[in-house]
């Protein structure tokens, strides 16, 4: 199976969807959201960074769950300036 590879937008979409999960993370370690959330430090790292730009819905929704963000909220967030949330929380 070949896999199509993302669009710039895809890319830049990934990594405001993890500047906002870890903007929402806030003080909390990676270690006790992964265990939250039931990922990996490292899948939740690779997300946060961006390195996974397409995470699977039920692992984003694990996530928000852990930090307390309901979905619709992370969606809006996604959509904008994931800095200026960052800044905002």
């Amino acid at each position: 199976m070949v896999r199509v590879p993302l669009t710039d937008e895809e890319r830049s979409r990934g990594e405001r969807l993890g500047l906002v999960l870890r903007a929402a993370r806030a003080s909390r370690s990676m270690v006790d959201v992964a265990a939250e959330a039931g990922i990996s430090v490292e899948t939740l790292r690779k997300i946060e960074t961006g390195r996974i730009p397409t995470p699977a819905f039920f692992t984003v929704a694990a996530i928000a769950d852990a930090v307390g963000m309901p979905l619709d909220r992370l969606r809006v967030a996604c959509e904008g300036d994931a800095a200026a949330f960052s800044q905002a929380s």
